[in-house]
């Protein structure tokens, strides 16, 4: 039956159809039904019919999972169905009536002609569907749409003046260089222009001698703006896309320039050419506001957190070569990485800095104070630009962190035979280390191994485990949520320590359980998902439960900064409407049923 006007005026206090005009919200009523159901009345399971979006007008739902584990009891002002409808449902779910209720229905048809013609309808759902492509900024695109597909490509033998007729004939800037093995090279126009034509290179000589040879690229799957930060922090014009060996595409300027889109780029650009730390911190100032940016225009959490991050690599690269241009050259090879949340590529409005040195084995102890002076150097610079130093001292200006490859490789060995609770949150951390600058051959092996000795040892596996319980979700009694009891941040949530390290965690868990190599978390449940450690329900609904939980953070630490206030982690959950607490309880309780399933040794395949 139409909605009594008691409903119709119920719907009206409702978010997000408050935001509707009188007349929209009439028209709403009338496409609507409200039914009344007794206790033990099944409304519907989604997998086998989803025709309506159900909003709780009065009484309790409680909804199941296909093993019929209780996901989450629903109350009034509440609604449930609409992840069925938009499609994003990987596993059956039951909504079953516990107590006297009333449920207003609106027609599957209703809700999608809401999305579309209503901003803040659409907003308030779209976090639970996925984003659409043509809601994309250009700069967050995968590179595979919007790079020239089978480039022009000669063999290493071909004559130089043969290859710059090729090129001047199809007026493009560089040609690439294959062979049967795969992708050997590139040849631009100023390689032709400065080691041809201005050095008197033999115009017949093959063209492998003048070729660039393994250059930068990047795979398909690369973001745009990783295009762009790559031309801009390494001065290069072309950037080959390869799959495997396999040269598929190539991405040039002239192609970028259509995207006038250089906001985080042009950021890591003005960082790549600083002349000092000052300089540094007043572009790296302006985060904040990338930051709003970014959110404002629908950006999802992951990419977000990854441009950021993009600027704390590029300043550290930066210092290190300030560093060394001031302190000479390095004694012997060394690899700065990071850990934390640079090293997982999460960097949100607040960071602090961790980091450490790997040294070459050759070094002796009289070079040891040059690399304590680098350090020094690059984390003083990180400072001055907001990265502000770690509680913990781990970074690389501690004597610990900064240590030949050898001890590196004794302490993984150590943590591992011994996981007492430093060991346990050691080898947490460094689980997230990611190689800024420097060589990287010095990490390669060292990750891979420690993988494989970690894994096989079960003993250290159940210390994980257990170091990754720590962190609990904010869920309190009566379907309510457990905020800070007392001090600054009193009745706050913490989005940081409850909301996303718990996730955090278990995604480092699920990496050594399948000795996967991915350090970003969303990456490592993709990747736990695809090798069979998650079930493909299981992890569904874990991605779902982080993105909105990480999400929230960054939209909150936006509307801090909006607002001229410093961003936190620390939200006051009154200032989500019921919907939003509602769902945001729902996903710390997927990460609590996860955590639960890891700790009882059933993992997420049970």
């Amino acid at each position: 039956m139409p909605l009594p006007a008691h409903l119709r005026q119920f719907l009206a206090s409702v978010h997000p159809y408050d935001s509707l005009s009188d007349a929209d919200l009439d028209t709403l009523a009338q496409l609507c039904t409200a039914t009344d159901y007794a206790p033990g009345e099944t409304v519907f399971v989604v997998g086998d019919t989803a025709e309506n979006l159900y909003i709780i007008a009065g009484g309790e739902v409680e909804i199941t999972d296909e093993t019929d584990v209780q996901i989450s009891i629903l109350g009034p002002r509440n609604s449930f169905g609409e992840r069925a409808l938009l499609r994003d449902e990987a596993a059956s779910r039951t909504a079953t009536v516990t107590r006297d209720c009333t449920l207003i229905a609106v027609p599957a048809d209703t809700f999608f002609a809401l999305i579309d013609a209503h901003a803040p309808v659409a907003k308030f759902f779209d976090r639970r569907r996925p984003p659409r492509s043509d809601q994309k900024d250009l700069t967050t695109l995968p590179v595979g749409q919007l790079m020239t597909r089978d480039p022009m490509t000669c063999a290493p033998e071909t004559p130089i003046r043969d290859a710059a007729a090729q090129m001047h004939a199809k007026r493009i800037s560089s040609i690439c260089v294959s062979e049967a093995q795969g992708f050997r090279g590139i040849v631009t126009l100023r390689d032709m222009t400065g080691r041809v034509v201005a050095e008197g290179h033999d115009a017949g000589a093959p063209l492998s001698t003048i070729m660039t040879e393994h250059p930068l690229t990047l795979r398909p799957t690369a973001l745009v703006t990783d295009v762009l930060h790559l031309m801009v922090e390494r001065g290069i014009g072309h950037v080959p896309i390869v799959e495997g060996s396999d040269l598929v595409g190539i991405v040039t300027q002239t192609d970028l320039t259509r995207a006038q889109a250089m906001s985080s780029a042009d950021l890591v650009g003005r960082v790549a050419k600083a002349a000092d730390a000052g300089e540094m911190a007043r572009v790296t100032a302006q985060i904040p506001d990338l930051l709003v940016q970014l959110v404002e225009a629908g950006n999802r959490h992951e990419v977000v957190t990854r441009l950021i991050t993009d600027i704390a690599d590029t300043a550290t690269r930066r210092l290190l070569a300030l560093a060394e241009a001031e302190l000479g050259p390095p004694p012997v090879p060394y690899l700065w990485l990071a850990c934390g949340s640079q090293g997982r590529q999460e960097q949100t409005g607040v960071s602090d800095q961790d980091n450490c040195l790997i040294l070459s084995d050759d070094v002796t102890e009289a070079q040891m104070p040059y690399f304590a002076a680098l350090a020094k150097y690059v984390s003083d610079g990180l400072d001055t630009c907001g990265y502000f130093y770690c509680p913990g001292d781990m970074m690389a200006t501690n004597p610990r962190w900064c240590q030949p490859l050898r001890v590196w490789q004794e302490y993984f060995r150590g943590w591992i035979a011994t996981p007492n609770p430093e060991a346990q949150m050691l080898a947490s951390v460094m689980f997230d280390l990611r190689p800024i600058g420097g060589d990287r051959s010095l990490f390669d092996d060292l990750q891979q191994k420690t993988l494989a000795e970690a894994s096989k040892n079960s003993i250290f596996t159940a210390h994980m485990i257990s170091n990754s319980l720590k962190h609990q979700p904010p869920l309190g009694l009566l379907r309510g949520l457990a905020t800070i009891r007392s001090g600054e941040h009193r009745n706050r949530l913490d989005l940081k320590h409850n909301g996303v390290v718990p996730v955090v965690d278990l995604g480092r868990v699920y990496t050594l359980q399948g000795q996967l190599s991915p350090v970003n978390t969303r990456a490592r449940l993709e990747a736990a998902q695809k090798a069979g450690v998650l079930s493909p329900a299981g992890g569904a609904d874990l991605l779902s439960a982080y993105d909105l939980i990480a999400m929230t953070r960054l939209e909150h630490q936006a509307a801090q900064v909006k607002a001229g206030a410093k961003p936190n982690n620390y939200l006051d959950p009154a200032t989500l409407s019921d919907f939003e607490r509602s769902h945001l309880r729902d996903a710390f309780v997927v990460v609590k049923t996860m955590q639960s399933a890891v700790g009882s040794g059933k993992g997420a395949l049970g």
